[in-house]
């Protein structure tokens, strides 16, 4: 089966294992997977999902960046 050059938002979480709202917030925030707009349409990449997932890694939980409110990003 061939890689899609792009994929739904509903793809996209349910690949990274995020609820569609998740990765909608994420989006907006700015601390989500690059995404592309297609005219209204939102699209993924199937590269940049694997690129966030991999800048996103970490050996412990002390290494987390957070934010002003102490949460996680």
């Amino acid at each position: 089966m061939q890689t899609p050059l792009v994929m739904s938002p509903k793809q996209a979480a349910a690949l990274l294992g995020l609820s569609f709202s998740t990765l909608a917030k994420m989006r907006l925030c700015g601390n989500g997977p690059a995404f592309s707009k297609l005219g209204r349409r939102v699209v993924y990449r199937p590269d940049d999902l694997d690129e966030w997932v991999l800048e996103n890694r970490f050996k412990s939980t002390s290494e987390y960046p957070t934010n002003q409110s102490g949460d996680a990003s």
